[in-house]
Parts: C-alpha cells; sequence; structure tokens
C-alpha cells in the first residue's frame, strides 16, 4: 500500500497591504505602552495643594510674660557673686521691677466650616492672650477660643470674617491604610505656608495620652507644623499634624497626626459645649497578661482586670474588684486601652450591657455611665509607692517576700485607709520573680487568689489551694500608697 502523499504548503509573502497594516498595529501597541506608563507615574500634587491651601492657616500667639527681678538666672541664689550682679543691673537700668515682655510661639491650623471655625493643637494656643489666624491669602483675623481638650491636644478657635471662608471637610481616618498617600500642610519653623509628601507609615499610635489614636506618617512634620492637617489623596482631612519622634528636634520621618475618628468627636462637643463630655465608667484597670490568665484560670489573655471600683456608676451597678471586662455595649474588649477610649466615647447618661468573667462565670451587668469630667477632680490619686520597711512582730518569708500582718501604726505609714486589711511587705528578694515584677517594701497584699487575706496563715491556705487546682501561679492584688494592682506569682513545685 503507497503511503499518502503530504502536500507542503508554501508561505507567500505578505502583500503590500499586509505590512501597512503591521505596521499599523505596532504603532497603537507601542502608543498603548506609552499611555500605560504614563499614567504609572506619579501625578503632580499641584492641582490638589491649589485646592485645599486657602483653607489651611498660620497661627500666631501672644503671651505676657511677667517681668523678674534681680540677678536670677544670671547668678544662682546664694551665689557670692548674686549682690555683684544686681548692681550690675542697677547701673545699666535693669532695676528691680523690670517690665513685663511679650512672648510669641507660631502655629498651624485649618478651617472647617466657611463661618469660620478652625482647628488646631491646644498646645499652640494654651496660655496665650491674643491669637492670630493669618490666611493664605494674607488675610489675617483675631481668633477666640471656643474650647479646648488637653487629653487630645486639640482646640476649637472662630475668627469673625466679612465674608465665606474656605473650609474643608474631614475624611474617615479608619479607612486609610499603611502605604497611602497623604500631604501635611502648614507653617513648618515660621517660614510660611509650606506642603509635603509622605505616606501613612502606621495606624492607632499611642504615645502618652489616655485617648491617643495617631496616624504615624513620613511626610516631613517640623515644629510650626502642630496643628495642620494631614489630607488624603481626595483633600479631606484624615489627622491633625500633632507631634513629631526626633532626637535633634527636626523631622526624621516619624510624625504623628491624631487621627479624625478623635477629632471630629472631640470639635462636635466643643462647638456645642465648650467642653468635652466623656463617658465614665468608674473602674482602676489593668491588662490581662498571660500570666494573669493562667492565674485565674482564664482561656487567653484579653479583657480588663479591674483592680479598684470607687464611688462611681460600676460599684452602683455591682462591677467588683477582681472581675474581667470581657465586652463593653456588645464590642470584645481586647485590652484596657481599647476599653478606656470605647468609653470615652459613649454618651454620658447612655445605659450599657458590660459582660465580665466572675469566679470562672460571665455575668452581663447593666451601667448607668456617668461623666469623666465631673469624675476626674474626685478621683482617687496615682502614686508611687515609697521602698518602706515597718518592723513587724512576727514575719514569714514566701514567694520570694518577706511579710507581716498589717497593723494600725504600719496603715498610717503606707497611706492605707483604716479599713485596708492583708499583708505588708517588708523585704523583697532580688532575685526572685517578686521582685522582677515589680514587688517592694512597704506593698500591702490583700488578696490572693481572688479572696482577702489578713494573715499568714490565710496566704499559705491560698498557695495550697492554687497547687491543688493544678494553678501555676497565684494571683496576688497589690495595694501601693492607695493604687492597687493584679500580680502573678508562680508557684514552685
Amino acid at each position: 500500500m503507497q503511503p499518502k502523499a503530504v502536500s507542503v504548503a508554501k508561505t507567500k509573502s505578505p502583500t503590500p497591504q499586509t505590512k501597512w497594516l503591521m505596521m499599523g498595529m505596532l504603532a497603537m501597541v507601542l502608543l498603548m505602552m506609552q499611555a500605560v506608563m504614563a499614567l504609572a507615574k506619579p501625578e503632580s500634587l499641584a492641582p490638589l495643594a491649589e485646592k485645599i491651601s486657602p483653607s489651611v492657616v498660620n497661627i500666631t500667639t501672644s503671651t505676657t510674660v511677667e517681668g523678674r527681678t534681680g540677678p536670677q538666672g544670671m547668678v544662682p541664689e546664694g551665689s557670692p557673686f548674686e549682690d555683684f550682679f544686681r548692681e550690675f543691673r542697677d547701673r545699666n537700668g535693669d532695676g528691680e521691677t523690670p517690665s513685663p515682655r511679650r512672648s510669641s510661639a507660631l502655629g498651624s491650623g485649618f478651617v472647617i466650616s466657611e463661618d469660620g471655625y478652625v482647628v488646631t493643637n491646644n498646645h499652640v494656643i494654651d496660655g496665650a492672650d491674643e491669637i492670630t489666624v493669618e490666611f493664605f491669602s494674607g488675610q489675617e483675623l483675631k481668633a477666640t477660643v471656643i474650647g479646648t481638650d488637653p487629653n487630645t491636644d486639640i482646640a476649637l478657635l472662630k475668627v469673625e470674617a466679612p465674608a465665606a471662608l474656605p473650609f474643608v471637610s474631614f475624611g474617615d481616618s479608619n479607612a486609610s491604610r499603611v502605604g497611602d498617600w497623604v500631604i501635611a500642610m502648614g507653617n513648618p519653623l515660621g517660614q510660611g505656608f509650606s506642603v509635603s509628601a509622605g505616606i501613612v507609615s502606621a495606624r492607632n499610635r499611642a504615645l502618652s495620652g489616655t485617648y491617643d489614636d495617631y496616624i504615624q506618617t513620613d511626610a516631613a512634620i517640623n515644629r510650626g507644623n502642630s496643628g495642620g492637617p494631614l489630607f488624603n489623596m481626595d483633600g479631606e482631612v484624615i489627622g491633625v499634624n500633632t507631634a513629631i519622634l526626633s532626637p535633634t528636634g527636626g523631622s526624621i520621618g516619624i510624625g504623628f497626626s491624631m487621627a479624625s475618628s478623635v477629632v471630629t468627636r472631640v470639635v462636635d462637643q466643643l462647638k456645642e459645649f465648650g467642653e468635652t463630655r466623656r463617658g465614665w465608667l468608674g473602674v482602676r484597670i489593668q491588662d490581662v497578661t498571660q500570666d494573669v490568665a493562667d492565674a485565674m484560670g482564664l482561656s487567653s489573655a484579653t479583657g480588663a482586670l479591674i483592680t479598684d471600683v470607687p464611688d462611681g456608676p460600676a460599684k452602683e451597678a455591682g462591677l467588683m474588684t477582681g472581675d474581667v471586662i470581657l465586652s463593653f455595649a456588645g464590642v470584645e474588649v481586647a485590652d484596657t486601652r481599647g476599653l478606656v477610649r470605647q468609653v470615652g466615647n459613649s454618651t454620658v447618661g447612655a445605659a450599657v450591657r458590660v459582660t465580665i468573667m466572675r469566679e470562672g462565670k460571665t455575668q452581663t451587668i447593666k451601667v448607668t455611665l456617668g461623666r469623666r469630667e465631673d469624675a476626674e477632680d474626685g478621683e482617687p490619686g496615682v502614686a508611687p509607692g515609697e521602698d518602706l520597711a515597718p518592723e513587724a512582730p512576727a514575719t514569714e518569708s514566701m514567694l520570694g517576700l518577706t511579710l507581716t500582718p498589717l497593723t494600725d501604726d504600719m496603715r498610717e505609714e503606707l497611706a492605707a485607709g483604716p479599713d485596708v486589711n492583708g499583708l505588708a511587705v517588708t523585704e523583697v528578694d532580688e532575685a526572685s520573680e517578686a521582685f522582677e515584677k515589680g514587688l517592694r517594701a512597704g506593698d500591702i497584699i490583700t488578696e490572693a487568689g481572688q479572696q482577702t487575706v489578713a494573715s499568714i496563715e490565710e496566704l499559705e491556705t491560698r498557695i495550697t489551694e492554687a497547687r491543688d487546682a493544678g494553678r501555676k501561679s497565684l494571683l496576688l492584688l497589690v495595694r501601693r500608697a492607695g493604687d492597687p494592682r493584679f500580680v502573678a506569682i508562680g508557684l514552685d513545685d
């Protein structure tokens, strides 16, 4: 059988029309690639800067500083040269009663309404006798203070303008992501209106305040930028530039802006009431660490552990020392910082449900919140303890601690109330876990295993009970100068 013949097709040369078509298609591909590359390049920020600049202001404050008498600051008080310098000042017209002088400071801010409300930092205008707001156009207006909030370092000002003012709106800081582009505007180092750009470097930073929620950015922020806005690419304010982290005092790319989610609540309250009105639960709390969770038999190290319940909403509702707050108003509590912010953002007088863990069981208690600002002046203070070693008639050493029952004389010496009972710490082994976790002579142990202890025998019983229950550590309630906290101490086998 003969194999079938296979025909081979010959390739034809392209016609002139085909060549032109191919060249045209190639040209179109090149044009599309150029367009894509152009889109990939960063666009100029000039149009956005031009749009939002009229709403950003420079703020100048003036403060009267009382004159100082005598040669203060020139030589130490009591120095043998003190009389010499006083005579020198008198001969040169610097008498004993120099005139007061004026001190000026610079900052930034931004307009949030056409009728002249201006937001800035509290530290920019704190103590100022006179506040001048300078606009991008060069117009200057005197400002009055509507209200301030030192806790978030926010101040609200008001200017009276002959016409409607350009203003900007707040954006949602919670929607910003690490890596998003941002623009900072203000008056750095007194140089006038300035724009810097960068990205969101981090979110939810805390510095030192109770209600801190900072956006960290590498956009250049320097002295004088304080109070200025941090914009997203839609021209919305997502932060108020407040602080920098720098060993030199200049920008090193670590700046902090208070998030707009915090600022808007503060501004609304300052505008309505001239002050802030934050919710108040009325408890002292600490984080639940892993060793505390182990000592309490908790499944995870989350929540807020109540260390004290002074007179207030929580006490009236029935919350107790040793309770662990698991959720507040239906929101899970991860740590103390989250709880404090959530309570502070709650409405004064609101009735909220608080879920707690008590003696291994969960329960929900309804609490009617008070007002934080009304309670602050009357709240118990937090004072550092002193390393005291009172003498005691009978002592016992355990858990790295030398302990003795509390007496009336010790109560007075250790700043403990007459109703406080427990064991006084007279000595702490520096090689012990107790010392490592901060216990010191002068501390008072009032509870062990979430039960009161007033004698050495009761503490020994609590230790035995914890070991029998398979616990690896014992939870102690320790008071120092009236300030309570829980400490978990490991139990040796």
